[in-house]
C-alpha cells in the first residue's frame, strides 16, 4: 500500500543521523593541590552555614605561559581576582554530579598574568546547608591547582587565609579578629529551607583597609591556611570537569527609571524597575554616616509564598560602594535606607547562563508575538547551575519543568544552552537510589521523593529521547542506559497487561483537579519505552546510521509495547473518551491529549477526543502544552490557537510580569505558592515556532522538516537556531494567497509539507526536487541549501 505524503514526511522525523560516540563525564585526576581552608574551619564546631573566607597566594613569573589553565574548586561559591582584576565572578557549581562527589571550574588566567610578581586572591562563600538545588558537603573548603610551562600554582599550606566572617563577640578564636564584614545570620525571616543560600549581611566598619585582592595590600596579619588533603579525599570526593560555561556578566547597568531615584533618601523603599525579570545582584554608591542599614530585596522575595533572598548592607562612614554578591531575582529591586542617606547611585549587574537569544518567532496577532517573548524571559531566568522550575521559591532542578525547557531551548537560544539539560541528565541518573528509582530535583541534600510521571517524561521522547535526536550526542543515552533499564524495570505490569499506577513518593502526575493517573502512567510509560529501546540500540551499534534496525527490532521491549497497545482501547476507551475505569472524577484533558501524544490513539478517535479537549480544561501550564500538541497534531490548529489564547490570556496580558506563572493565577489562584517565572509554562513557544511556522527541529544529520499550520495566522516570521545556521520561515497569506520563504542553511537538507487548505496550488523557485502530492497536501523531499519560495497566487 503507497504511504499517504503527509505520513511519509512525519516519518522522516524517525530517521535521524548519530554521532560517534566520545568519551563519557569522568572524574579528572593528576591533581597535586591541598583543599585548604581557614585554621579551625576544619573541625567540627566551626562547620557553620553563611561563612566567608578568603585566600591570597603572591608569586612570580618569568614568562607568561600562553595557556595557564587552573582547575579551582570548593563548597559552595567563589569570586576570583588576579592582580586586583576580578577574573570570575561567582565561579563553581552547586554540590554535586553525584551524591558523593564535587564539580571543579577550569579557568585561563593567561591573560591576566604578568611577568614579575602576581597575586591570586579569592572569595569564598560557603552555604552550610543542604538545599533542593546543593548537597552540603560539611566542611568550607578551597582547591587552585594551575599546573603549566613555567608555572605550578597549587593551594597548600603556604597560601594566605582569613575569615571574612563576623562572629560573635564572645567566640574564642576570632573575637578580636580584625576583618569580619559578613554577619553570620540576619535578623529573621530566614530564606526558606529550599534554598541554600542565607541572606547576606555586611558590615563595611569590619572591612579590610585597603584593596586585599590587589598586589601590593599588606597581608601579614592573615594567618597560613590549613590543609585537608589531596584529591579525591572526603568530604569532596572525585572531582568532575564544570560542564556548562562560566556565568555571562552584563556588566553594571543603571534602573530603567534613574531619573526618579531621590538625591537622598526619605526612609522609604525606593523601587528601582528592571527592565524584565532577571537574575541581578544590587550596586549602591552613598553617603552615608556609619552604622546605618541598608536593605536590599526584589519583588519577588516572596515569590512562590515563602521568603526568599535579601542582603543588608551596615554603612561605614562617608562615601561608599557596595556590590552584594549573592542573586536575586525579580522585575525591580528594592532599596530601603534610613532618611539622610546621600544616593550617589543605584545600580546592578546582570549575569546569567551564558547563551544567546538566537530565535524567534513574530506573526500578525499581538498575543501570540507576547507569549513567544515572556516564555523565552522566563526561561533563560530559570536557568543557571541547573534548569530550575523557578528562581525564587527553589531554584531547583525539577525534571517535569527542564523536559518542557529544553524543548523550548532548541528553538530560542544557541546551540551551546543544550550543555545544561545534558548535565541534568547525568544528574538524575548518577542520582539513582539502590531500589532503582529516580528522583528530582537532584542535586539535593533535603529532597528525596519520586515522582513518577515527572520521571517517566525526563527519560521518554520528550526528553533524554529529544535531546539525543536533536544533538545526536548518544553519549548520555549510552553510558545512562543500565541506569534507565533499572527504572523502567521498577514499573509492573497488572493482570489487564497495562502498567499498574505506582503512587511513589508523592502521588503527582500535574497540579489541578481531575487528573486521570492509571491513563497518563500508561501514555508515559510506553513512550518511555521506545527511548530504552531506541539507547539500547545505540548501545548495540555505536555507529548506527540509521533507526531501521531499532525500528524493526523485536526485542522484549517491543513486546511490552505491544502489550500496552493491545490492552489500551480495550480497558480505557469507553466509546467517546479515555477514561481509567477506577477514575471518578471528570474527564481529564490531559490522559486524552496524552493517547495522542503517545500514538495510542488512532486517527478514527480523533474527533471525538477533540470534542474532550474542547470542553475539559484541567491542566496546568505544565501539561498545557501537550493538550495544544495534541490539537495541532490531530489537525486541529485552529483549536489549538483558541485554546492557547483563553488559557494563557491573563498572564500574556498581565502589565506587570515578564514571565509565565506556575498556575493560571496569581497568589490564591496559582498552584504550590504560586511563583510567577515558572519555564514549564512556555510550552507555547514551542508549539508556535514547531506547529504555526512548522520547523521541526534537525537532528545530527541536519534533515528537517517544515510543515506550517498557521491557523488564522496571516503572517509569520520565524528563525530557529541550529549548530548549521538558523532556519528561516515567512510566511504571508491572503484569502486565496500563500507564500512562504524557507531558509535552508549550508550543511541541511528540508523535507516540506504543505496543506493543500491552505495551499491550493503551488508553485516553487528555484526549481528543485519533484513535488509529491496527495489529496492533502504538497510535498518536496531532499530540498538543499538555499533560499526556496513557495507560493499559490490568487485567481
Amino acid at each position: 500500500m503507497t504511504r499517504p505524503v503527509l505520513s511519509t514526511f512525519l516519518l522522516l522525523l524517525m530517521l535521524p543521523f548519530f554521532a560517534v560516540a566520545e568519551e563519557s563525564y569522568k572524574p579528572t585526576t593528576d591533581w597535586k593541590a591541598d583543599w585548604i581552608t581557614v585554621a579551625k574551619f576544619g573541625d567540627a564546631e566551626y562547620r557553620l552555614n553563611n561563612l566567608w573566607l578568603t585566600f591570597r597566594k603572591g608569586f612570580e613569573l618569568q614568562k607568561v605561559p600562553e595557556k595557564a589553565l587552573a582547575r579551582i574548586a570548593c563548597d559552595s561559591k567563589y569570586w576570583l581576582y588576579v592582580n586586583g582584576e576580578m577574573v570570575v565572578f561567582e565561579g563553581q557549581l552547586k554540590r554535586g554530579p553525584t551524591p558523593k562527589d564535587t564539580y571543579h571550574d577550569v579557568v585561563d588566567l593567561a591573560k591576566h598574568l604578568k611577568p614579575g610578581k602576581n597575586v591570586v586572591a579569592v572569595l569564598m562563600w560557603y552555604f552550610g546547608k543542604d538545599g533542593f538545588s546543593h548537597k552540603n558537603s560539611g566542611v568550607p573548603g578551597f582547591l587552585f591547582d594551575l599546573q603549566t610551562d613555567g608555572l605550578e600554582l597549587l593551594s597548600d599550606a603556604t597560601w594566605k587565609a582569613t575569615p571574612y566572617t563576623k562572629f560573635e563577640a564572645t567566640d574564642p578564636v576570632w573575637k578580636n579578629h580584625p576583618y569580619s564584614a559578613y554577619e553570620r545570620i540576619t535578623a529573621d525571616p530566614q530564606p526558606n529551607f529550599r534554598l541554600p543560600e542565607s541572606n547576606i549581611r555586611y558590615d563595611a566598619r569590619f572591612e579590610f583597609k585597603g584593596n586585599w585582592t590587589a598586589l601590593d595590600f599588606d597581608d601579614a596579619d592573615w594567618g597560613t591556611a590549613k590543609t585537608l588533603g589531596k584529591p579525591p579525599v572526603a568530604p569532596w570526593n572525585q572531582l568532575y570537569a564544570r560542564p556548562i560555561p562560566l556565568w555571562k556578566d552584563y556588566g553594571v547597568k543603571d534602573y530603567v527609571n534613574k531619573s526618579a531615584i531621590p538625591a537622598v533618601s526619605d526612609g522609604k523603599p525606593i523601587v528601582c524597575k528592571l527592565p524584565y525579570n532577571a537574575q541581578i545582584t544590587p550596586v549602591l554608591k552613598v553617603d552615608a554616616p556609619e552604622g546605618y542599614c541598608i536593605d536590599m530585596r526584589t519583588d519577588h522575595y516572596e515569590g512562590g509564598g515563602t521568603p526568599n533572598v535579601r542582603a543588608e548592607y551596615v554603612t561605614k562612614s562617608g562615601v561608599q560602594e557596595y556590590e552584594s554578591l549573592g542573586w536575586m531575582n525579580g522585575h525591580s529591586v528594592i532599596y530601603t535606607m534610613p532618611a539622610g542617606v546621600k544616593i550617589l547611585s543605584l545600580q546592578y549587574r546582570e549575569t546569567g547562563y551564558d547563551t544567546e537569544f538566537a530565535g524567534s518567532f513574530e506573526c500578525d496577532d499581538p498575543f501570540f508575538n507576547e507569549l513567544w517573548k515572556k516564555s523565552v524571559r522566563t526561561l533563560y531566568v530559570t536557568m543557571r547551575d541547573t534548569y530550575f522550575d523557578c528562581p525564587d521559591r527553589e531554584r531547583a532542578q525539577w525534571w517535569g519543568d527542564e523536559v518542557n525547557e529544553l524543548g523550548e531551548a532548541f528553538y530560542a537560544l544557541d546551540p551551546k544552552s543544550a550543555l545544561l539539560a545534558k548535565k541534568g541528565m547525568y544528574e538524575l541518573m548518577r542520582w539513582q537510589r539502590e531500589d532503582g528509582t529516580i528522583y528530582s530535583p537532584v542535586p539535593a541534600g533535603n529532597w528525596d521523593k519520586e515522582l513518577p510521571m515527572q520521571m517517566l517524561a525526563s527519560i521518554g521522547p520528550y526528553g533524554f529521547g529529544l535531546w539525543t535526536l536533536t544533538t545526536g550526542d548518544i553519549n548520555p543515552l549510552v553510558d545512562l542506559q543500565p541506569r534507565i533499564k533499572r527504572y523502567m524495570d521498577v514499573w509492573k505490569f497488572g493482570d489487564d497487561n497495562l502498567i499498574l499506577h505506582r503512587t511513589g513518593a508523592w502521588d503527582w502526575g500535574d497540579w489541578g483537579q481531575n487528573i486521570d493517573l492509571r491513563v497518563l502512567a500508561n501514555c508515559w510509560y510506553y513512550m518511555a519505552l521506545e527511548t530504552q529501546k531506541f539507547g539500547e540500540t545505540l548501545t548495540l551499534r555505536k555507529d548506527v546510521s540509521t533507526l531501521e534496525s531499532y525500528v524493526v527490532s523485536k526485542d522484549p521491549i517491543s513486546l511490552n509495547q505491544k502489550k500496552i497497545e493491545e490492552n489500551f482501547d480495550k480497558i480505557f476507551w469507553n466509546g467517546k473518551e479515555y477514561r481509567d475505569p477506577a477514575y471518578k472524577g471528570q474527564t481529564d484533558d490531559r490522559a486524552n491529549a496524552m493517547a495522542v501524544i503517545s500514538g495510542l490513539a488512532k486517527e478514527e478517535k480523533y474527533p471525538a477526543i477533540r470534542e474532550v479537549l474542547l470542553k475539559q480544561k484541567h491542566a496546568s501550564p505544565y501539561m498545557e502544552k501537550y493538550v495544544l500538541e495534541a490539537l495541532f497534531k490531530m489537525g486541529y490548529e485552529d483549536d489549538a490557537f483558541a485554546r492557547m489564547k483563553e488559557r494563557f490570556k491573563k498572564m500574556v496580558e498581565h502589565p506587570d510580569y515578564t514571565t509565565l506563572w506556575e498556575g493560571w493565577g496569581i497568589g490564591k489562584e496559582g498552584y504550590g505558592g504560586g511563583t510567577t517565572n515558572h519555564a514549564w509554562s512556555g510550552g507555547g513557544l514551542t508549539m508556535l515556532s514547531q506547529f504555526a511556522a512548522g520547523v521541526h527541529i534537525p537532528g545530527a544529520s541536519g534533515r528537517f522538516l517544515v510543515l506550517p499550520l498557521p491557523g488564522p495566522l496571516k503572517q509569520i516570521k520565524s528563525k530557529t537556531p541550529t549548530p548549521f545556521g538558523d532556519i528561516k520561515v515567512d510566511i504571508e497569506r491572503g484569502e486565496k494567497s500563500f507564500k512562504m520563504t524557507l531558509v535552508v542553511p549550508s550543511g541541511t537538507q528540508a523535507s516540506i509539507a504543505l496543506l493543500k487548505k491552505y495551499a491550493p496550488t503551488l508553485t516553487v523557485s528555484p526549481k528543485g526536487p519533484e513535488m509529491e502530492e496527495d489529496d492533502k497536501c504538497y510535498g518536496l523531499k531532499n530540498v538543499p541549501a538555499g533560499t526556496w519560495t513557495f507560493e499559490t497566487v490568487e485567481k
